[in-house]
C-alpha cells in the first residue's frame, strides 16, 4: 500500500473509504436532512452553499469521494472523477474561493457519464446554465466564469473541511432543498432508527397542528420548567 510519505509535498491519492450497505443508502435518501440533523445535535451542516441544480426535489445520497484543492485549481477534482464509482459524491475543500471556479459544465458532461450522484463545493463553480439543466445535483459556495489552472497541488481521499463539515472519504452525504449534511461512516447504523423515529414525531406533530388538536403543555412545561407562570 502506498503511504502518505511516499508521495510528492502537496500531493496525494488514497484509498476509498468503507463503502455502506445500498439499503442503508436507500434508507437515508428517503429522511429530511433538517431530521438527520436534529438528531445529530442540531449543530451540523454545510453553511454557505447554494444548490445550483434547479431540481428542488432532487436527493442527493452517496459515499463521499474526497477532494483537497488549492484555492482556484481542479487538477485533482479531474483525477477524483476519474476514480468515482456510480453514485459517489465528490466533495472538494476549496478554501471558500470565488475567484476561479473549480468545476464547470465539461465535467458535468464527464460526472454524468460516470453516473456520479453530485458535487459539493467549498469554492465556485461556473456554466450555470447547464447545471440548471439538472440530472446531477451541485452545491457550491458561489460562481464565477473565470476557469481554474490544472496544476495542484491537490489530494483525493483525505479528510476534508467542506463548509463547515469534517468529511472523510467514505461518510454518507445526504443533501435536499435544505442543506447538505455528512454522516461518518460509523455512525449510520446507530443513527438511522433516531432519524425514522425522529421523523415519526414530526408526523404526528404536523397531524395535530392541522387538526387543531396540539396539546399546549408541550411548550407550557418548559415555560414553567424556566420560571415563567403559564
Amino acid at each position: 500500500m502506498t503511504h502518505r510519505s511516499d508521495w510528492p509535498a502537496g500531493y496525494f491519492i488514497g484509498e476509498r473509504g468503507p463503502q455502506a450497505d445500498a439499503a442503508l443508502v436507500d434508507a437515508f435518501r428517503k429522511l429530511p436532512v433538517p431530521n438527520i440533523g436534529d438528531c445529530m445535535g442540531r449543530s451540523t451542516g454545510a453553511m454557505g452553499l447554494t444548490a445550483y441544480h434547479n431540481d428542488a426535489n432532487l436527493v442527493l445520497c452517496g459515499p463521499a469521494l474526497t477532494v483537497k484543492v488549492r484555492p482556484g485549481d481542479n487538477l485533482m477534482i479531474h483525477k477524483a472523477i476519474e476514480m468515482a464509482q456510480p453514485g459517489d459524491v465528490i466533495v472538494v475543500e476549496g478554501a471558500g474561493d470565488l475567484t476561479q471556479a473549480l468545476i464547470g459544465g465539461l465535467m458535468r458532461t464527464s460526472a454524468q457519464t460516470r453516473k456520479i450522484a453530485g458535487f459539493v463545493i467549498d469554492g465556485a463553480i461556473r456554466d450555470l446554465n447547464e447545471w440548471a439543466e439538472g440530472g446531477i445535483a451541485v452545491w457550491a459556495r458561489g460562481n464565477t466564469l473565470r476557469g481554474p489552472s490544472k496544476e495542484g497541488p491537490g489530494e483525493v481521499n483525505s479528510r476534508v473541511s467542506c463548509a463547515g463539515l469534517v468529511v472523510s472519504p467514505g461518510d454518507l452525504i445526504v443533501g435536499d432543498a435544505d442543506g447538505v449534511i455528512a454522516i461518518p461512516y460509523d455512525q449510520l447504523t446507530t443513527l438511522l432508527p433516531r432519524v425514522e423515529a425522529h421523523a415519526l414525531r414530526e408526523a404526528k406533530i404536523r397531524a395535530s397542528n392541522q387538526s387543531g388538536t396540539s396539546d399546549p403543555e408541550r411548550f407550557n412545561a418548559i415555560l414553567r420548567a424556566k420560571g415563567c407562570p403559564v
